[in-house]
């Protein structure tokens, strides 16, 4: 308050000034932050009436016709004045007003005071942006709109007008949400929208629209069969409920996708949301502003490019030379074309000059990612992503460039399918085999083009003064644009230098001058240019750098293969940027051009005299991996005792504040990581690459890495075995076991684990054989074992507890509960899980925690106590899903399903299991996706859905005679009532 005396009149102004009213729910009222009493159910049909109006005068007839219809109590009129008294005394005077025998509500700024009229004003504007074509912010606009919601409209307010206006507003917001789901599907998000629809139609089941959509989302996430059921269980309920026929759209959409209609496939005007994904990217490295020569490569490429209808160039190197510009070329031809390829560029280094080739599925998931297509939507194999993208780029202009690539095989599914689109390639070979491309043999530049070059860099005032000399410079780098450029960028850093002393070191014999003019030596000639200046320190770095394989390194990481403090590591790697024979990936990562990885590593193999060091440097940056990927499992699972299992590093890790930053340096460190275990398989190292993949485990059990982590787990165990050391091999089985697990390859895990319990208790390692029995317990209860299971499950208890592993206890025991549950004895299932969770919970083990209440969950459930089991599982859902653990959200809300259908929510049920096997895409394995497809096929039959719950089944039955599964019984008898039919 500022001190200064309200009149009356200003008091009730600036009261009606800060009141809110609610009708989109409950009618409620506020003032600032205060929830206001409006009195009971009729005094509240009064303040809806007035409010509806939207400051328009209502009669007292009108007033008490809304309230009581044509049979009022014979004190109406009294009794709509009492409530109008009541109302302004809560409200103010100034906010209801009595005017002309009646009354009306006045309040400034009538969108921000009344939920309608804001939702009224989004609406608008949603119409707008989509009229614009700007579906993103009409999709955003919508969803702030339906939020406005919160519960039935006019909730529990009486009266005939109440009721009137409450099915036209509960009508308005069905057809808002209808027009959202539809721009959902506009967008590419049908796979989302599959859950969402699952719901509407069990809650509305004779909307058709809703039917519509479901069966188009249905459609275009591959699911036909379930589709066309849609179809058919809709037709049957409208005939059953209204004796109609579905009306025409519905027919027609149900025979376009009996037809397989390409215009079904994808959304007839898609438009990605602006913020999450680019609609033109623009991925072009920045051209060189020194470009020099070429010209007639780059009319010749300009052209093509211009006139191109669906034409793939390929720019291509004679006999694999490296460092003769083929990338500088095609960025800055790229560049140039920008103009006539107005939906945008594309760019990708394929890496197919090193052992580690880009994969075409990986990149295509990418640029997928690039078009603006969601995550969700884009499928898993190599082919339905190629076909995903060239209908993505259908329509558009859009140029693709593809650097350093392997071979045709390579760039093939990259390639646009459409006229329009055109592709610009580099490779070390010339790719004949590739059909329809206009291949340009791209040789060293001319005499005049180096020199050009070489004075562009240095200046023409030095050059000048010492022509003879700058191209004596230029011819011993032999004209390869990559030496050149280096040499000249050292010459004009040197203030010092002349043209002259630059020639005479080239010169020299010893160094490359006869190399320089020698095929496949060329290049290796060109970086000894740069090498050759390095100061020791630098060139120590450059060569035990190159040694680690993965796309880059972080500036930790180095500092561990250097074995110097980050800040002096930080200062050489810098200035090895400055020379072009490292690149900075970004703050704080490194990474080597193919070519000058392989440079670097051979001058390893040459120049490192001290016996050991390049060993050396490959198990400091093991040790350090294996240090900190040591502590992130501490951190996530304090109290486990792997880490006392381990072997001991010998360097330390990173220290990580809290759990989430853990979390994002292992996941962020995933594919050095893994490129480092896999070259850890040899020697002294091959231990701690074992127990660092074991340290790594989340990689796997979450899902985000599991094939690599898979592929370095079988090289592990094939090295250990080769060099007869039998704690690694068991080791290294095990871990190679579980990822097995989660993959859904249980037959293959159990007999791992079967090796693990020999080869271990053979090589006197008890924790492998303890983690050993807990899965085999676990496979023989999925296998429907049980006497086999709990023995197993037993044995790991008390191994456990031998060992004083309480984590592992705790898992066994959850591993037990499940298996009590099984066979009928869910009492002891409820105290085993919560046995299990406490242990965790009293480790403070908050990731493994949930897996305690997941499994407490699923047997409070079987118990009967729905309530808290779904309290259970919705903890445990949390943890699953801010510890990044896909696999395990995705199981959780599968039990959510089972609960949901325990308690008679199908609809809840419904959308839950969808998500769940959205979530479960490419993870897993097919188990668990039959797992899911019976629980969603319960649902959707219990909300009439038959058709849809029939092909659910069938394809989860499928599923398991494939596995040759015990659960194929139950789904066959779910399926027996349709087949006797």
């Amino acid at each position: 308050m500022d001190g200064v005396p309200r009149v009356p009149e200003q008091r009730e102004s600036e009261e009606s000034a800060a009141l809110r009213f609610g009708v989109l729910g409950p009618v409620r009222a506020w003032r600032g932050e205060e929830v206001l009493a409006t009195g009971s159910p009729q005094q509240r049909a009064l303040l809806a009436a007035l409010l509806l109006r939207e400051g328009r005068t209502a009669t007292a007839s009108e007033l008490i016709s809304a309230l009581w219809g044509e049979e009022p109590p014979v004190k109406a009129l009294a009794t709509v004045r009492t409530y109008a008294s009541r109302l302004r005394k809560i409200l103010s005077s100034a906010a209801l007003v009595s005017e002309s025998g009646g009354y009306a509500m006045r309040v400034r700024d009538a969108s921000r005071s009344l939920d309608l009229l804001a939702a009224q004003e989004l609406a608008t504007e949603a119409e707008k942006a989509k009229s614009s074509g700007n579906l993103g912010q009409a999709r955003q606009l919508l969803n702030e709109t339906l939020a406005l919601w919160d519960g039935e409209t006019l909730a529990n307010v009486p009266g005939p007008y109440a009721d009137t206006q409450r099915t036209r507003l509960e009508e308005w917001r069905q057809q808002l949400l209808e027009a959202r789901l539809d721009m959902d599907l506009e967008q590419g998000c049908h796979s989302e929208a599959v859950s969402e629809l699952t719901a509407l139609t069990a809650a509305h089941p004779l909307r058709e629209r809703l039917r519509e959509l479901l069966m188009l989302a249905l459609y275009r996430s591959g699911r036909q069969a379930e589709a066309l059921a849609v179809y058919a269980d809709t037709r049957r309920l409208l005939a059953d409920e209204l004796g109609v026929d579905p009306r025409q759209d519905l027919k027609e959409l149900q025979q376009r996708i009996l037809q397989a209609d390409p215009g079904l496939a994808e959304p007839s005007a898609p438009a990605p949301e602006p913020a999450a994904a680019p609609v033109r990217p623009a991925q072009l490295p920045a051209t060189v502003p020194d470009f020099t020569g070429r010209a007639s490569f780059v009319t010749e490429l300009s052209e093509a490019l211009a006139a191109s209808e669906s034409r793939v160039m390929a720019v291509s190197a004679l006999a694999g030379i490296g460092g003769v510009g083929k990338t500088t070329l095609a960025v800055h031809v790229a560049h140039r074309a920008r103009g006539a390829f107005p939906d945008g560029q594309l760019y990708v280094d394929l890496q197919g000059a090193g052992q580690q080739a880009a994969e075409p599925e990986t990149v295509l998931g990418a640029f997928l990612r690039a078009l603006g297509t969601q995550e969700s939507a884009i499928p898993d194999s190599l082919e339905e992503r190629a076909a995903l993208y060239r209908s993505v780029l259908d329509g558009r202009r859009v140029l693709v460039l593809l650097d350093n690539a392997k071979d045709a095989a390579q760039i093939r599914p990259l390639l646009p399918g459409t006229e329009g689109c055109a592709a610009l390639v580099t490779s070390r070979v010339r790719m004949v085999d590739l059909a329809g491309a206009h291949l340009v043999d791209l040789d060293v530049m001319s005499p005049d083009e180096a020199l050009q070059l070489f004075t562009r860099i240095v200046g023409e005032e030095r050059v000048a003064s010492e022509r003879e000399a700058a191209l004596d410079v230029v011819a011993a780098c032999g004209f390869l644009p990559l030496a050149i450029r280096i040499a000249a960028s050292r010459l004009a850093s040197r203030r010092t230098w002349t043209v002259s002393v630059l020639a005479a070191k080239l010169a020299d014999e010893r160094r490359r001058l006869d190399e320089l003019q020698a095929g496949d030596l060329a290049v290796k000639a060109t970086f000894e240019l740069g090498y050759g200046q390095l100061e020791p320190a630098q060139a120590r770095a450059f060569r035990l750098l190159g040694l680690a394989d993965g796309p880059d390194i972080s500036l930790a990481a180095a500092a561990a293969v250097l074995d110097l403090p980050a800040e002096d590591t930080e200062d050489l790697l810098e200035s090895l940027v400055d020379t072009s024979l490292l690149e900075s990936a970004a703050p704080g990562r490194y990474r080597y051009h193919d070519l000058v990885r392989l440079y670097a590593r051979a001058c390893a193999e040459r120049d490192e005299h001290l016996p050991g060091e390049r060993d050396a440097a490959m198990s400091r940056l093991l040790d350090f991996y294996l240090a900190t990927a040591s502590g992130v499992y501490a951190i996530e699972r304090p109290g486990d005792r792997l880490v006392d299992h381990l072997e001991k590093p010998r360097t330390t890790g990173l220290v990580f504040p809290d759990r989430r930053a853990a979390q994002d340096w292992l996941y962020s460190e995933a594919v050095p990581l893994l490129a480092c275990v896999r070259q850890s398989s040899d020697g002294d190292r091959l231990r701690r690459a074992v127990d660092l993949l074991w340290a790594a485990v989340d990689l796997a059990e979450s899902g985000a890495n599991s094939r690599e982590y898979e592929a370095a787990a079988t090289a592990l165990r094939e090295a250990a075995r080769a060099a007869s050391d039998g704690r690694a091999e068991g080791r290294a089985i095990l871990v190679l076991a579980n990822a097995r697990h989660w993959s859904g390859y249980f037959d293959q895990a159990d007999q791992e684990a079967r090796q693990v319990l020999r080869i271990s208790e053979a090589a006197g390692d008890p924790l492998p054989c303890c983690w050993a029995a807990n899965i085999l317990g676990a496979f023989a209860f999925y296998q429907s074992r049980f006497a086999e299971a709990e023995e197993y499950l037993e044995r790991a208890i008390k191994d456990f507890r031998a060992c004083g592993d309480l984590s592992g206890t705790a898992a066994a025991l959850c591993n037990l509960s499940r298996l009590h549950l099984a066979t009928d004895r869910a009492d002891s299932a409820v105290t085993l899980a919560r046995q299990g969770t406490e242990m965790y919970e009293e480790l403070g083990h908050l990731l493994k925690a949930a897996n305690g209440h997941y499994a407490l969950g699923m047997a409070l459930s079987k118990n009967g106590q729905l309530s808290d089991a779904s309290a259970r599982l919705d903890k445990a859902l949390q943890v699953f899903r801010t510890s990044r653990q896909r696999l395990w959200e995705g199981m959780t809300l599968l039990r959510l399903a089972e609960v949901d259908l325990l308690a008679e929510r199908p609809a809840q049920a419904a959308a839950n299991a969808e998500t769940a096997l959205a979530m479960l895409r490419g993870i897993g394995g097919e188990w668990r996706r039959g797992n899911v497809l019976t629980v969603l096929g319960k649902a959707l039959s219990d909300i009439g859905q038959s058709g849809r719950a029939q092909v659910c089944w069938r394809e989860a039955l499928e599923i398991y005679e494939r596995l040759n599964s015990p659960e194929a019984a139950e789904v066959q008898a779910l399926l027996a009532p349709a087949t006797a039919v």
